[in-house]
């Protein structure tokens, strides 16, 4: 192509001269822009990294050009309504029409195919009730016994979402529609921000091996910075992240174009620079530390409720966990599963893709394990793991969850279109960028709105189908609840899917499957 770039431009190039100066000075235009083409395609030929533009001159820029445009076409001119990944278009406009408070009904029956393999549905009842009944605002008390304030928290909350990872008109108005509809909000493991405090919204502040909001020079935790940040009275909770479902056993990552120095100062760091957390913990190197680190967190924030966020790797090490809590008689007040499925920000494609166990086996295993060893009654679950609709609540709670987060499905309600730039600091929509042009698009008033909304609408039709099934409480849900196809003509329920264990078993042994790594 480079011979024929050579011929084709010199040409043209020829031809819009002669034209210019015979017929008309107005090809003079016309040979201007030609021979800037031509002077990009010389430049094409001459570098040095990209063979196909050498090779190509001019033609071979459209590659990048459709490579930018694929996932944009692919969205909205080829997947089908359920093929869309990670969240396809039925689940993302249920979103929208809830949150906008549009109708949300869906016409001419499922496109979910019901034989499909791994199909899975709740059962009605006979004896329906209306969702009147129900309790219309569940909620779970979190706190144990040394705990001072424990905290009356919604089944569906935010999930963790750090300010740097979103913007802070994002983080604005997720924690607005938290103050409006009296849910939580987790700050995610990036500190809490005055865009955090200021709509008065229930805080859940997470602290991650980086220790924002807690942090010495050296990296290490800050006993006196922690309770200077926990003084606020918006913080009901602390969550401890120990790792988490996009990129479990890796530290979180702010890439340097996020990194502003207002982020910086929250965070205690550098500015415009990579902010890359160590993997793992300083504050302590055991499970027994770990415990006492929880005791510790719970002291020095005068009494709240102290809880984990992890994503379940090696099952020995939390059975490890456990008896280190039964040994020392001190209890997180509650465990957040976060699934190998998960995440909303960046994240290496080997961890996301191939690391971490998937929420419903690490959230049976937890459950389970709890039971077993009989201390389920100090600690609730939170589990998280792209929960959107209310059957993703109903199933999660039906395994053994007290209580939801929801990370990408708030920020569907915010407004995001799934453009995957979320590792760019160029959303279209404002919502994972701090570029001025960008951010002021995303109204903090009226997403506020939308994020209540959603919340609301989704958490009635829970009701509705608690009604539905003739269940009047969130604590009567059980695993029976729950069917999944397993062949075209087999169908099995949760609770033979994954077995309940009693009360206390693991107390006498702990069975094979539950120290193993698998």
């Amino acid at each position: 192509m480079r011979k024929e770039f050579w011929i084709v431009s010199i040409a043209l190039l020829s031809i819009s001269a002669g034209l210019a100066l015979y017929l008309s000075a107005s090809f003079w235009i016309l040979f201007a822009v030609l021979f800037l083409i031509f002077i990009v395609g010389v430049l094409d030929i001459f570098q040095t990294k990209h063979a196909v533009k050498s090779n190509f001159p001019v033609l071979g820029r459209l590659r990048y050009v459709f490579e930018n445009l694929r996932p944009k076409i692919y969205q909205y001119f080829i997947e089908s309504d359920i093929d869309g990944r990670p969240i396809n278009r039925i689940l993302r406009s249920v979103v929208y029409q809830r949150a906008k408070k549009q109708r949300d009904t869906i016409p001419f029956g499922t496109q979910l195919d019901v034989y499909e393999v791994g199909y899975e549905w709740m059962n009605h009842s006979i004896l329906a009730i209306d969702d009147d009944k129900v309790i219309n605002d569940p909620r779970v008390t979190i706190g144990n016994k040394d705990c001072s304030k424990p905290y009356s928290c919604s089944i569906f909350n935010i999930g963790a979402m750090s300010y740097g990872s979103l913007s802070s008109n994002a983080i604005s108005a997720l924690n607005e529609g938290a103050s409006r509809g009296h849910f939580a909000h987790n700050t995610g493991e990036g500190g809490v921000s005055p865009y955090h405090l200021k709509p008065g919204g229930d805080l859940i502040y997470q602290i991650g091996t980086g220790y924002f909001g807690c942090r010495a020079e050296d990296g290490n935790f800050d006993a006196e910075k922690f309770k200077k940040t926990v003084e606020s009275e918006n913080i009901k909770m602390i969550e401890l992240k120990i790792s988490q479902g996009a990129k479990p056993g890796h530290g979180g990552i702010l890439p340097a174009v996020k990194n502003n120095l207002e982020i910086a100062r929250i965070r205690g760091v550098k500015p415009h620079t990579a902010v890359l957390s160590p993997p793992g913990h300083k504050a302590f190197n055991s499970t027994d530390s770990l415990v006492d680190f929880i005791k510790n967190l719970r002291d020095l924030s005068g009494g709240r409720p102290i809880g984990i966020k992890l994503c379940i790797g090696i099952r020995s090490e939390f059975i490890d966990l456990c008896e280190s809590m039964m040994k020392k008689d001190i209890f997180p007040d509650f465990i957040a599963v976060d699934g190998g499925e998960g995440g909303t920000g960046a994240a290496p494609v080997e961890f996301s893709n191939s690391m971490g166990t998937p929420l419903i086996d690490g959230l049976v295993f937890v459950h389970n394990t709890l039971v077993g060893f009989g201390i389920k009654k100090h600690i609730k679950i939170i589990a998280s793991g792209k929960a959107i609709t209310a059957f993703d609540i109903i199933k999660m709670i039906s395994l053994g969850a007290d209580a939801i987060y929801s990370a990408r499905a708030m920020m569907l309600a915010l407004g995001c279109i799934q453009a995957l730039e979320c590792n760019t600091n160029h959303c279209p929509t404002g919502i994972t960028t701090h570029k001025p042009y960008l951010t002021k698009g995303l109204d903090i008033e009226d997403k506020a709105k939308r994020v209540h909304s959603y919340h609301k609408e989704t958490i009635h039709a829970f009701c509705e189908m608690l009604g539905a099934a003739g269940v009047k409480s969130v604590d009567d849900l059980k695993r029976s609840h729950i069917y999944k196809r397993m062949t075209e003509k087999k169908v099995m329920r949760f609770d033979e899917l994954y077995p309940y264990v009693d009360e206390g078993s693991f107390l006498k042994e702990v069975p094979k499957e539950y120290r193993s790594y698998f």
